[in-house]
This record gives C-alpha cells, sequence and structure tokens, in this order.
C-alpha cells in the first residue's frame, strides 16, 4: 500500500484503537443509511468511519480467503479475532483452519491442487522445499504487500522469504533471542549494573565470581533436540565477533563451518559455557549444562544461587511456570537485558519468526497478505494475544503490549538500528541445523569434544 502518509495518520485512528472499538467503527450504518463499502474503485463510495486505513484493499464482500497454519486451539482463538477489522471493513470472510499435521499436510494439498489461499510458515527453510518442490504453486508478494514490508521491517525479513531471488513470503510474528535474563533486586542490592558492551559483560562475570558468586546458569537438555540452546549461544557469539555479512556467509556455507571466523566465535562462547569458575550455578559443573533442561536452567535466579541466563524472549512463560507469583518486569522477580555486542555502536540481535505465503492470486487473497504486514494487524494481533506474541513491524504501537518483556522485544525489533538475523540452525540444511549442529554442541559440552573436532563434524555432515 504505497499512500504512506495517509496510512501513518490512519495508525494513529486505528492502530491506537481497542479491538472493541476498530470493530465498532468499522461496523455497518442503520438500514436508513447509505452503506459505506471499504473500497474506493468506484470513485463515489465512502470509506466508513475508522476503514481509512483498509480503503485501499478495495470493496472485497462477498469473497472468501482460507488460511492454514500449524496453531490449533486455543492459540487460534487470537488470530482469528485479528482478522475482524479486516473483514468488516473490507466484506471479505477470512476461514481459518489450524492442523496439528500442518507440515506433512500442507505439501499433500498443494500437490493434490488443493492448496489454501494463506499458508503460515513456520521456517524459512520449508518455505524453500515448498518453492522449489513445487515452483508454480506460490504466488510472489503483490505490491501492496511488498511495500509494507518495505517500509515497517527490516530489510532481512524480504531476504529469509525469499528463494532464488523471488520474493514469495512475508513476515508474521518474531521473537528476539539476544536476552539475558536476570534478577532485578538482586542487582540493586549487589550494586550491579546492566552491562552495555561484551566487556562490561565480562567485567560483571569476572566481579560476582570475585565477589563469591558463579555469574551463570545454563542448560542445553531439550529432548530429542537437546542441544538447540547451546547453537543459539554460539549464532548470537557468532554475529557479534564476525558480523552480519560473515554470519550471512556462514549460514549459507559460502565459508566452510570451522572457518577460523566460527572457531573465533566458539571459543567466545566457551569463554562463558566452559569456564568453571562461571557456571553453572546452582546445579551443577560445566557438563551439568548438557542434562539440564532448558525450560528450568534459569531458575537458579529465584533462589539467589545464579545471577544470569541467556535465554529467548519466550522463555518468559517458563519464569511464571516456575513458581506462583513469580512477576516478570523491570521491577519484577526476573527481567531481561539486550546480549551486549562487541561495537557499542553496533546492535546484533538473534531471532526467528514465521512467514505468510500465498498461493492463489485472487485480489482478496493479496489484500488479506498485505494486511498481515499492516499496523493495523499487529496492532489488533497484540490485543487480541496478549502476553507472548511479538511483532518486527517498526509501525506498531508498542504501547499495546501488555507483558514488558514482550514490549522491549517488539522495541528492539523496530528499532531502526537493530540488524537482524534469523536463527542460523533455522536456515541451514536438516542434516545440519537439526541434526549435527545440535548433536556437536551437545558433544562440546557433555564430553568436552574439542572446538575443531565439533567443527570439523559438523562441517563433514553439510550435504
Amino acid at each position: 500500500m504505497r499512500s504512506n502518509t495517509r496510512r501513518n495518520r490512519a495508525i494513529a485512528v486505528v492502530g491506537g484503537l481497542s479491538l472493541a472499538l476498530t470493530l465498532a467503527a468499522c461496523t455497518a450504518p442503520p438500514d436508513d443509511e447509505d452503506e459505506p463499502t471499504a473500497g474506493g474503485d468506484d470513485g463515489g463510495s465512502e470509506v466508513a468511519e475508522g476503514c481509512e486505513a483498509f480503503a485501499d484493499y478495495g470493496d472485497l464482500s462477498g469473497t472468501t480467503v482460507t488460511v492454514y497454519t500449524s496453531i490449533t486451539s486455543p492459540e487460534d482463538q487470537p488470530h482469528i479475532d485479528s482478522y475482524k477489522p479486516f473483514e468488516e471493513c473490507t466484506g471479505a470472510t477470512i476461514e481459518y483452519e489450524g492442523s496439528r499435521e500442518f507440515e506433512a499436510q500442507l505439501p499433500v494439498r498443494i500437490q493434490a491442487g488443493d492448496p489454501p489461499d494463506i499458508a503460515y510458515i513456520p521456517q524459512p527453510g520449508l518455505l524453500a522445499t515448498i518453492v522449489r518442490d513445487n515452483p508454480d504453486a506460490v504466488v510472489p508478494v503483490g505490491e501492496m504487500a511488498e511495500a509494507n514490508v518495505d517500509e515497517y521491517y527490516d530489510p532481512a525479513w524480504k531476504g529469509y522469504g525469499s528463494i532464488d531471488g523471488t520474493y514469495y513470503a512475508t513476515p508474521l510474528g518474531a521473537n528476539v533471542k539476544s536476552f539475558v535474563w536476570y534478577s532485578p533486586s538482586m542487582f540493586a542490592d549487589a550494586g550491579y549494573e546492566i552491562p552495555e558492551t561484551w566487556d562490561e559483560l565480562i567485567a560483571l562475570s569476572d566481579q560476582i565470581v570475585a565477589d563469591g558468586g558463579k555469574p551463570w546458569c545454563a542448560g542445553i537438555e531439550s529432548g530429542e533436540a537437546t542441544g538447540w540452546p547451546a547453537t543459539d549461544w554460539l549464532e548470537d557469539v557468532m554475529l557479534r565477533t564476525a558480523g552480519p555479512d560473515v554470519y550471512d556467509q556462514w549460514v549459507s556455507h559460502e565459508i566452510p563451518f570451522n572457518d577460523p571466523a566460527v572457531a573465533d566465535a566458539l571459543e567466545t562462547v566457551g569463554s562463558i559455557l566452559k569456564n568453571p569458575d562461571y557456571v553453572n550455578a546452582g546445579i551443577g559443573d560445566v557438563r551439568s549444562i548438557a542434562s539440564t533442561p532448558f525450560t528450568d536452567a534459569g531458575f537458579p535466579i529465584l533462589d539467589g544461587q545464579c545471577w544470569m541466563h541467556r535465554q529467548a524472549s519466550f522463555y518468559a512463560a517458563n519464569w511464571e511456570s516456575a513458581r506462583e507469583g513469580v512477576t516478570v518486569a523491570e521491577d519484577g522477580d526476573v527481567f531481561a537485558f539486550y546480549f551486549p555486542s562487541m561495537d557499542p555502536d553496533t546492535r546484533p540481535v538473534l531471532g526467528g519468526g514465521e512467514f505468510v505465503a500465498a498461493f492463489s492470486d485472487r485480489p482478496e487473497v493479496a489484500a488479506f497478505q498485505a494486511y498481515l504486514v499492516s499496523p493495523e494487524w499487529n496492532n489488533a494481533k497484540i490485543e487480541a494475544t496478549g502476553p507472548g506474541w511479538v511483532s518486527a513491524n517498526s509501525g506498531q504501537d508498542t504501547s499495546l503490549y501488555a507483558s514488558p518483556i514482550d514490549k522491549l522485544s517488539a522495541e528492539l525489533l523496530a528499532d531502526p538500528n537493530t540488524v537482524f538475523r534469523f536463527d542460523a540452525s533455522d536456515l541451514m540444511p536438516g542434516e545440519v541445523g537439526a541434526a549435527s549442529f545440535w548433536t556437536e554442541m551437545t558433544n562440546w559440552i557433555a564430553s568436552d569434544k574439542s572446538n575443531q573436532e565439533v567443527l570439523d563434524a559438523i562441517e563433514a555432515s553439510w550435504p
């Protein structure tokens, strides 16, 4: 949608209101008045009050768009509710279907000639597989949706939705992995300040040791996916020590997995995770990291045994389930700070997210895909969801977030100085990202396998 000045004014009308007020503003008038339409195609129609930001989508009355995702009840309801402004203002109907068999069934439906209009793709790797296995099935992103992405998202998101030079999928939700969890009250009582650079982070860790504590607690056990939290550590540090360009080369295998740049990053990770003076506070020694469930690894902070735990924004749910009454807030029991960069002038952020692909080029489908990358949808989704969902859209109203960590995540993602990169293991071939990378990082901790042996083994597994 190119009319950005008008749309930005509309955000103040639609984005700042509650979802209920948005729906009320978009509801049709009484029967004795002329019925306004959402579209501007006929030149003589009026736009319903509160629906100004939807005008470019046109009058879509009588049309239906089907949406297929892996998100099932009860998590599906916030998505369904977030579509209501679009339905009310355009006249279109959105039919939602969630399935626990999504990843298996979507290719089957595509090959059978019965794909959904829209699908939520959880990983860029799956998107690439679908596009390459079914070269004519996925419809390239339309002009309205692409314009929204260009305006409201870090350019990296567009790259992750592109396959072989064609733009196929727009961003949906997001998460931030570059966080360190801590206890605000413990820091205050000890006189510790939140570190803003890597050197300050290491200096703080050394100070905690000098004061008789152990600064870090960690855990990488996750059933069949054991090891992934350790890959996140390497990815986050690689983004800081080597920079985003070399990170991209590593992900795409333009440099080998055992390149010196990767070795340097792993050495830096080891200076924390394999340092017996630093870990594993409240749990055990270095090797205990391999057997400690990632879900529980930060809990020693609640007992004053651990000072810092590096984990993603979604870890907030684990705190709240750990102990009744735990508050996640800047002045609460636990909160998080940004995992510092090596260079104070740069702000690399590691994260993940989902993507939206279309399988039909009908106008209503293109309009709905554009809506899903608009501030209007993001604001509606924030209000419908409550805590636990975050967007990278820079036009969203971050004041709508009920959760402080969600708000912090969204502000970080929307910051124009942030350099976002997707989780590397989600982008690498399955033989690496969901296999050897996990396994070898576990061996690195559990068996004290050497840095070089670990990197060589992962490189040898690359297809």
